[in-house]
C-alpha cells in the first residue's frame, strides 16, 4: 500500500525527489476558462458575475446585493448552532487571536548625531478579500485562520466570497466569519469571485490581497491577478513529513499520516526513522486501522501514490532529508525532540513531541494552519499578521546630513551616469 524505502538503496534522492515532486501547472483547457473569466468580469462587472454564479452554482440572482449576506444572518448562524460546536469554534478563534497578536509589527525610528532620521512606518492593508470553499465542504477553521489575522493586523475592510451551490449554505462557515470580524460576505465562488474581488465591480470594492484557498480554477485566477493585487500563496497538496522513533506510538503514527492523506489523493505522507523495526509496527498499524476509516479510499490512493516509509541512518540524517523536503507539516515524534529543532531551517509548522498532533495545528493551537506547501518553505512562511501590514521607509534628513549624504549619493550618480541624480543631491550641499 504504501513504499518502503531506505537512504542507504541505490538512487534514494532521486527517488525521493520524483516522489516530492509536483507540477503546479494547470491544464490549457482551465487557463482559457480562467482568462476568459477574469476578462469579462473585469469589463462587465456585476452583470459577468451574476451570469457564471448562474450558470456553475446554480443560483439565481438579479443583483449582486441579493447575493450579499446581513450580519444578521452571521449572527443567527453562530447563534444558532449546537453549544458544543459554538464553544469548540469561540475556543479556537480566541487562541488564534492571541497567537496572532503577538506577531503585530510597530513602526520605529532612530535619530542620528547629526539630526537625520531614518525608519520604518508599519500600516495595515485597507480591504483584503478572503476566499472560502462552499457547499457541502465546511472549513470554519480555514475562516478563522485567514480572517483573524487580518482583523488583528488592523485592516480596513474583510470582504469574504464563498459559493453556496443551489443556495445551501454552511452554518460553521457563517459563524466563522462573523467571530472572525469579517464585515461582508458574497455568496460566490470560483475564477470569477478571484476576479470581483481583484478588480472590483459595481458593488464589490477592490481589495488589496486575496488569500485563501480554492480548487483548480481559484489557484488559476488568483496566479493571474497577482500583481494586480497580491494574493498569499498557490498552494499544492497538503503534506505531513514525520521523524519517529522507537519512542514514539505506531498507531499514532499512522493516524497522523492518514490525517494528511485523507485530504484528497495528492496529498503526501512520509515517515522518517532510524529504527526498521518500529517501520514495520507502523507499516501494521496502517494495515490495521486503515479499514477503520470513512475516507479509505483516499488515504489508500494518497499514500499509494505519494507516500512513503524511509529508513535513515540516524537522526541528524533524518534532519537533513527534512531540510530537503522543506514539508508544510514536520512531526518530531521522538523521545528528545527538542535538540532536533535547531537542526530544522525548512519548514511550515514543527510540531514537538508526541502529543503535538498536526491536527491540534489544524484547528486550535494557535499558529496559522495557512502554510507553504511543494518544498515553498525554503523560501517562505506561515500566513500571518504581517502579510496584511506593510512598511514604509521613512528619511527625514537633517541640513547636515545633506552635507554628509550629499556626496555620497552625488559620487555614485556621476559614476552611473544619472546627472539629474547627481544634481538633485549637490543643490542641497551649502558652498
Amino acid at each position: 500500500m504504501i513504499r518502503r524505502l531506505s537512504t542507504s538503496d541505490a538512487g534514494f534522492l532521486t527517488t525521493l525527489d520524483a516522489l516530492l515532486h509536483f507540477d503546479h501547472s494547470t491544464d490549457d483547457a482551465i487557463e482559457q476558462t480562467v482568462a476568459e473569466i477574469l476578462k469579462r468580469v473585469r469589463s462587465e462587472g456585476d452583470v459577468a458575475v451574476l451570469d457564471y454564479t448562474r450558470r456553475f452554482d446554480k443560483l439565481d440572482a438579479g443583483t449582486m446585493a441579493e447575493l450579499e449576506l446581513p450580519r444578521s444572518e452571521l449572527r443567527q448562524a453562530l447563534d444558532r448552532l449546537p453549544s458544543a460546536q459554538r464553544a469548540a469554534l469561540e475556543a479556537a478563534a480566541q487562541r488564534v487571536t492571541s497567537y496572532h497578536e503577538r506577531q503585530k509589527l510597530e513602526s520605529w525610528s532612530f535619530t542620528e548625531a547629526d539630526g537625520t532620521r531614518l525608519g520604518q512606518k508599519i500600516t495595515p492593508l485597507d480591504r483584503v478579500g478572503l476566499y472560502v470553499p462552499g457547499g457541502k465542504a465546511a472549513y470554519p477553521s480555514s475562516v478563522l485562520m485567514n480572517a483573524l489575522p487580518a482583523t488583528v493586523a488592523g485592516v480596513g475592510e474583510v470582504i469574504m466570497v464563498v459559493p453556496t451551490p443551489r443556495g445551501e449554505k454552511n452554518a460553521l462557515v457563517l459563524a466563522a466569519a462573523c467571530l472572525s470580524g469579517v464585515d461582508r460576505v458574497f455568496t460566490i465562488g470560483g475564477a470569477q469571485a478571484v476576479a470581483a474581488l481583484a478588480y472590483g465591480t459595481q458593488t464589490m470594492p477592490q481589495v488589496d490581497k486575496i488569500v485563501g484557498p480554492g480548487n483548480a480554477y481559484v489557484a488559476a485566477a488568483k496566479r493571474r491577478v497577482f500583481g494586480t493585487v497580491g494574493i498569499d500563496m498557490v498552494a499544492g497538496p497538503s503534506e505531513v513529513l514525520i521523524i519517529a522513533d522507537a519512542s514514539a506510538n505506531p498507531d499514532w503514527v499512522a493516524i497522523d499520516l492518514f490525517a494528511q492523506a485523507e485530504h484528497d489523493e495528492l496529498a503526501q505522507s512520509i515517515l522518517l526513522s532510524p529504527d526498521a523495526e518500529f517501520i514495520v509496527r507502523v507499516a501494521a498499524s496502517i494495515e490495521r486501522l486503515l479499514p477503520t476509516m470513512p475516507r479509505r479510499e483516499v488515504i489508500a490512493a494518497s499514500l499509494k501514490g505519494r507516500g512513503a516509509l524511509i529508513q535513515v541512518a540516524d537522526l541528524d540524517e533524518a534532519c537533513m532529508l527534512a531540510n530537503r523536503i522543506a514539508p508544510e507539516h514536520l512531526e518530531l515524534a521522538i523521545a528528545d525532540p527538542v535538540p532536533l529543532v535547531d537542526k530544522i531551517r525548512h519548514a511550515g509548522a514543527i510540531f514537538i513531541g508526541h502529543y503535538a498532533s498536526e491536527s491540534l495545528g489544524d484547528y486550535c493551537a494557535g499558529p496559522n494552519h495557512v502554510l507553504p506547501t511543494s518544498r515553498s518553505a525554503r523560501f517562505s512562511s506561515p500566513l500571518g499578521v504581517y502579510d496584511f501590514q506593510k512598511r514604509s521607509s521613512l528619511i527625514e534628513v537633517s541640513p547636515a546630513g545633506a552635507q554628509t549624504l550629499g556626496p555620497i549619493a552625488a559620487t555614485l550618480a556621476h559614476g552611473e551616469g544619472l546627472t539629474a541624480h547627481a544634481r538633485a543631491a549637490e543643490l542641497r550641499i551649502k558652498p
